[in-house]
């Protein structure tokens, strides 16, 4: 089937990167943003791949450090009025259909998701009524529009789980956006899936080559990769996961030094967790390389501590997530199956423990 839209030949434009601040600045914008936390009733949620200065701030207010999902059930399930989203668009989407009631801040709505941009919903809409056979499978990292088009969402630590599950009821599956998790997933399950052409530009810059002479530079280093990296970076890993996967891996495995193919923003978390080993980021220069992300999301970036103090003194339109009611209501459908699906998982995975 031909596309109009092609995710995998698309070029993003990158967004301009936050001001450079002084020490002093930096002092002054973090003790401000402190003082309208309390002011507004306010929590801050950031993401695994958000500069580490920010995720500091993040853990010093009371706030959650996490990947997309667990951002929004902690801001769901927080007493604040009132949560700061530090991540990308989607994230702040996925946090205001979990939490409708509550006023839903981001320091940029610009801040954008290669593999979101990459699955518009009317081109995918069509892609899935071509194929009216399979359960749609969507990503967390897509739009509340895609999500409420989805039957189920999604995250990498559990795809290959749900995928399983799905796979022993012979359903056939749509997945999206990203085709490198899809490709990692059907390969784990021998599933018969249908995958969606997008990809994350962080993940997809890392170079098979490169990785193998570092890996020859530091032959007893262990390879943590994200499932979204192509298969070729994948299969030279010794542990791949989600982000919090690979924190949990760099704590779990023997070796004294990490490299790590996924957002450098991890790094922060990570080095907590195991601050007795040395972590090394894998190449994103080698052959047909463009080092256009460099291992950190150009969006991710956008989340300085200028805007997020804006965002807290200003809200407002140029701050706010709003998800239209109708479609929250069936952007929630999919994501509480998943939700209820994960919480099985966990009982079934601590039963057999």
């Amino acid at each position: 089937m031909s596309l109009m839209f092609d995710p995998e030949a698309a070029i993003y434009p990158f967004p301009p990167k936050p001001a450079w601040l002084t020490p002093d600045e930096k002092t002054y914008y973090r003790e401000k943003i402190k003082r309208l936390l309390k002011a507004r009733n306010a929590v801050m949620v950031a993401h695994y791949y958000t500069d580490p200065e920010i995720q500091a701030l993040a853990e010093e207010t009371g706030g959650c450090i996490s990947d997309s999902l667990e951002m929004a059930r902690f801001g769901s399930q927080h007493p604040a009025s009132t949560l700061l989203v530090a991540g990308v668009r989607f994230m702040g989407e996925t946090a205001k259909i979990l939490s409708p009631e509550k006023t839903i801040l981001m320091p940029t709505l610009q801040a954008e998701c290669s593999l979101d941009l990459g699955c518009p919903v009317d081109e995918f809409s069509r892609f899935c009524d071509s194929h009216p056979d399979r359960t749609v499978v969507v990503y967390a990292n897509t739009s509340a529009a895609v999500k409420a088009r989805a039957d189920w969402v999604v995250t990498s630590s559990i795809a290959v789980e749900l995928i399983e599950h799905l796979d022993s009821l012979g359903e056939k599956i749509i997945w999206a956006p990203d085709r490198h998790l899809g490709r990692y997933v059907t390969r784990q399950t021998s599933a018969d899936v249908l995958c969606w052409q997008g990809a994350c530009i962080v993940h997809d810059e890392f170079k098979t080559q490169a990785l193998q002479r570092m890996k020859a530079l530091y032959p007893d280093a262990a390879v943590l990769v994200h499932p979204e990296s192509p298969q070729a970076i994948v299969e030279l890993a010794d542990a791949v996961g989600s982000t919090s996967q690979l924190i949990q891996a760099a704590q779990r495995l023997p070796q004294r030094q990490m490299i790590v193919a996924t957002d450098r923003g991890i790094f922060y978390k990570m080095q907590q967790a195991c601050p007795d080993k040395e972590l090394l980021e894998a190449p994103t220069a080698g052959e047909g390389a463009t080092c256009r992300s460099c291992a950190h999301c150009p969006w991710m970036a956008m989340n300085g501590l200028q805007a997020i103090a804006a965002a807290l003194e200003q809200g407002g339109e140029q701050h706010e997530i709003h998800v239209e009611e109708s479609l929250r209501q069936a952007a929630l459908l999919p994501l509480n199956r998943m939700l209820s699906f994960a919480a099985e998982l966990k009982l079934k995975v601590k039963g057999n423990a």
